[in-house]
């Protein structure tokens, strides 16, 4: 029996291309390691989408020429149930030209996308209409966990708790700006954090501590969204869980205990995240097993509460004090660097990262099978 092939997408238009490109390579060499062909797909900063061996190596994006020996422009046939990766432009076939092929068949993808065009639902929709199964969650559930307004609406339904917040969109914030930080300041104490309603891995976010940043701070988040999130302050430590399954058999969800990291800035910068080294994990969280316990089981609440599938990681203050757990965001395609959490986490639990991708690829599988047969 032939082995499966599975196309690795990364890159994008988003802030985080960067980030995304490093998750894809460990993603890559991971899904090869669990026994399948890989086909890692490319898109450019530009929208571009590129395949061949060489984007398998971080030396091809220091600076990225698309004319690079091996590197191939291609498009993907969305018809249903085709799954097809075909090279850009077509060749123009003469007479008695042989009718071209496409470069590989797709039978599942795994998104390894960050931030905006691809963990916000819009990848998702694109291989839904194609009918290919993919890694991670559906439509609705990416969109709705990228926008943390929308976000702490559906934990609020759904009584997962949280810090007190407030949002305003770019009409209010543009139009009505005094007043807008009047009922801020009536509704949450300093300090405020604010930040982009869709944007990740801390892109854009401030702590303000007075008016005068709490103005600025809306105009650093307004550069990055149309909408903005306003959240108390919560003194306590961030941890974050990981979280695999689908929702359709939510007894099968399973949920990490945390694990903490030990951030070099006053808050979990993304600089912290990607580019200093500073940071530190530590699994499980220093934490009483009584609260990982706890944290633990609200992770699986949040997951299934957001509608999330295949994976995601679920993040969490417990605060100084109280001791109240309270979700911060559930993040849908969480990182795969060689410092990130959620592969940490898993590994923790006993599943190596090949296992955990042979695991999300068979997960993506059951839910298209359900969901077209």
């Amino acid at each position: 029996m032939s082995k499966m092939n599975i196309a690795v997408f990364f890159g994008s238009r988003s802030c985080e291309h960067d980030v995304s490109i490093v998750s894809a390579l460990q993603c890559i060499e991971a899904t090869k390691a669990a026994g399948f062909n890989v086909t890692p797909v490319y898109i450019s900063r530009d929208g571009l989408w590129y395949t061949g061996e060489p984007l398998e190596n971080i030396e091809t994006f220091r600076e990225f020429n698309p004319m690079t020996k091996g590197i191939t422009r291609v498009t993907l046939d969305v018809t249903a149930n085709a799954g097809d990766l075909w090279a850009w432009p077509p060749q123009r076939a003469g007479l008695f030209a042989k009718v071209p092929a496409p470069l590989c068949h797709i039978d599942c993808v795994i998104p390894v996308f960050h931030g905006w065009h691809g963990e916000d639902g819009t990848i998702q929709g694109l291989l839904e209409l194609a009918a290919i199964p993919y890694v991670g969650c559906g439509v609705l559930a990416s969109a709705a966990c990228m926008d943390k307004a929308v976000a702490n609406t559906i934990m609020d339904a759904y009584h997962v708790p949280h810090c007190h917040w407030c949002s305003a969109v770019r009409a209010e914030a543009e139009t009505q700006r005094s007043a807008l930080l009047t009922r801020v300041e009536n509704r949450l104490p300093y300090p405020i954090f604010v930040k982009p309603a869709n944007a990740g891995s801390s892109v854009g976010i401030t702590k303000a501590h007075n008016r005068e940043e709490l103005n600025t701070a809306i105009d650093t988040a307004l550069r990055e969204d149309d909408k903005v999130v306003f959240e108390e302050f919560i003194d306590g430590q961030e941890v974050e869980c990981a979280a695999i399954g689908n929702p359709d058999n939510p007894q099968e969800v399973r949920t990490t205990r945390p694990g903490e990291i030990l951030a070099g800035a006053e808050f979990y910068t993304y600089d912290d995240k990607y580019k200093n080294g500073i940071s530190k994990t530590v699994i499980p969280a220093h934490l009483p097993d009584q609260k990982l316990d706890e944290v633990k089981t609200l992770a699986a609440r949040a997951y299934l509460a957001l509608g999330c599938a295949g994976l995601a990681r679920c993040d969490f203050f417990v605060e100084h004090g109280t001791g109240r757990v309270l979700c911060n965001e559930l993040n849908t395609l969480p990182g795969f660097t060689p410092i990130s959490m959620y592969p940490k986490l898993m590994e923790h639990e006993g599943i190596p990262v090949p296992a955990l991708m042979d695991r999300l690829i068979a997960l993506a599988l059951e839910r298209t099978e359900k969901q077209h047969g």
